[in-house]
């Protein structure tokens, strides 16, 4: 089968891990309208289905994604959907496994995804500038959130990349490993993220991203809804129990609103007062 008849992404379920492949690696996995809207329906499973707890998106073959298709640019303009993939994201932790090439589109790939495992042959730059073009698909806003600030800057204006070393030492990269082990090291961080508990999950990464740039203030007001959904949950109840039992906690994504356990009601009052407390001993 050509590359052409091929799904620019595929998909595929390792127990509660959905892994997302981009398919085009005749062309350094370019974006075309395919690949997005292959990522968009890949994402909608992820968010769908029940029993996926994380994504992990990779590429096919030695390079992760050279960026957009600028042969279909030229002659049909921004691929399909490729701006309502970068926008939309997912509420379940995704994590990129990059080697090689991670440029332009391809780095704003990366940076919907909420940690990235390269390749130590992997180099990441926004090359827009080079073209006549800028980096429109959220480089220029996620990079200075990412790295420090004036390292953006160096990126967009120079259109030069730096290496995974770099983009580890700046906090860019969570993990560098050998030449060609990206995705296990990504496999092993979404194994760690997948036996904990859905809820848990979903609500940390929501405050993490949703609290930048506001005060502490307005974190603490934004963080209150989801510590009451997450306190009430029967996988709280469950976690206590099995902490209790000395075992393993069987964390399904419960939903239902626990009994009101005194320690969690105590909790959630002290939210409603925006005060500390400190003294949750008879959990």
């Amino acid at each position: 089968m050509t590359e052409a008849n091929e799904d620019a992404v595929v998909t595929e379920v390792d127990g509660n891990v959905l892994l997302i492949t981009l398919n085009r690696p005749r062309a350094r996995n370019a974006i075309n309208s395919a690949m997005a809207q292959g990522l968009l329906a890949a994402v909608a499973r992820l968010e769908e289905d029940p029993g996926l707890r994380v994504g992990v998106l990779a590429g096919n073959g030695p390079t992760f994604c050279a960026g957009m298709d600028l042969k279909e640019f030229a002659a049909t303009g921004v691929p399909a959907g490729l701006f309502e993939y970068l926008t939309r994201g997912s509420t379940k932790p995704l994590i990129a496994a990059v080697e090689g090439y991670v440029l332009g589109g391809g780095l704003e790939l990366a940076l919907t995804c909420d940690l990235i495992a390269a390749g130590e042959d992997a180099t990441f730059g926004i090359p827009e500038a080079k073209v006549g073009l800028l980096a429109a698909g959220g480089a220029l806003i996620r990079l200075p959130r990412r790295l420090p600030p004036a390292v953006a800057m160096e990126l967009a204006l120079t259109g030069q990349a730096i290496s995974a070393t770099d983009a580890h030492a700046h906090g860019l990269v969570n993990r560098v490993a050998p030449q060609g082990q990206a995705l296990a090291a990504a496999r092993a961080l979404a194994a760690a993220i997948s036996a904990n508990a859905p809820l848990s999950l979903i609500a940390s990464k929501a405050i993490i991203v949703e609290g930048q740039g506001r005060s502490e203030t307005e974190g603490w007001e934004l963080q209150r809804a989801h510590v009451a959904t997450v306190f009430k949950s029967g996988d709280a109840r469950e976690g206590a129990r099995a902490f209790k039992e000395k075992r393993p906690p069987d964390l399904a994504r419960r939903r239902e609103v626990v009994d009101r356990h005194p320690a969690v009601q105590v909790f959630l009052n002290c939210l409603e007062r925006r005060a500390w407390c400190l003294s949750l001993s008879s959990l």
